[in-house]
């Protein structure tokens, strides 16, 4: 029987390379996006796979809606939220419409997705959800100097990895696994959308973020980072963060004692 995968922001980059792999692994595609234009060239340049196209803007609650019928409704093996914005700029200079439609579709539709998919998944036995964040995830103790500030996009990828790791813990047992990839700097058309021209910086394939994203599910890795050698730093984030939350106390603590 086929294996069933949607991929959302399937007409370039990470979701155009996560489209391509599954086909040539053997999977029916629901491949989302927003051009019909691209996802109509990607199904007919894979024709020996079975593609169903879906239009949706995920910035609106109607793009969402639409797609999360789908993940209820049809018998889902993976389910990959890659559709991104970026809009690097500081909040202050974020315009309303901007922060509203980074929201939507980092923080709503995989939220609103994973979802709608989970229920038939654990019902099934088995499946799995890809929240695709980035390393940005991380970099909130950065100082000013080191990167340019982008606290809504920087928080709605946070908000991916704490939501990943939470629910992968809610459905041990369930045969269902979550994994939240997050990438460095990778070679794909995001960057160029914001006017950043990023052509002298080593960055990662796509292809090779996809392959490490498959290959972190087979090693049951709910965090995968594709380019960090050292898995033994991510351990040390996590368990630094585990020792602040179990380090708690009803007493106010003594710095804040006058």
């Amino acid at each position: 029987m086929s294996r069933l995968a949607l991929v959302t922001g399937a007409t370039s980059g990470i979701g155009r390379a996560f489209a391509a792999r599954l086909a040539a692994d053997g999977y029916d595609l629901v491949v989302v996006g927003r051009r019909q234009e691209r996802l109509e060239e990607f199904a007919a340049s894979h024709p020996g796979a079975a593609i169903r196209t879906v239009a949706a803007d995920l910035s609106t609650d109607e793009g969402i809606d639409t797609v999360a019928g789908i993940c209820a409704d049809e018998p889902l093996d993976l389910l990959v939220n890659n559709a991104g914005v970026a809009h690097y700029m500081p909040l202050a200079e974020l315009p309303a419409d901007k922060a509203g439609e980074l929201v939507h579709v980092k923080v709503v539709a995989p939220t609103m997705l994973a979802r709608a998919a989970v229920a038939g998944m654990r019902e099934r036995g088995g499946g799995a959800i890809v929240n695709v964040a980035g390393m940005i995830a991380f970099s909130g103790p950065a100082p000013h100097s080191q990167m340019p500030r982008r606290a809504v996009y920087a928080g709605t990828l946070a908000h991916l990895v704490a939501m990943s790791q939470t629910l992968s813990a809610e459905l041990e047992g369930t045969g269902v696994a979550v994994q939240v990839l997050c990438p460095g700097v990778v070679a794909t058309e995001f960057h160029e959308r914001q006017g950043l021209d990023l052509s002298a910086v080593p960055r990662m394939s796509a292809d090779d973020v996809v392959t490490a994203c498959l290959r972190g599910l087979e090693l049951g890795e709910v965090v995968c980072a594709p380019g960090v050698e050292d898995a033994g730093l991510l351990d040390a984030v996590f368990r630094a963060e585990l020792a602040a939350f179990g380090g708690q106390s009803p007493e106010l603590a003594t710095r804040y004692r006058a």
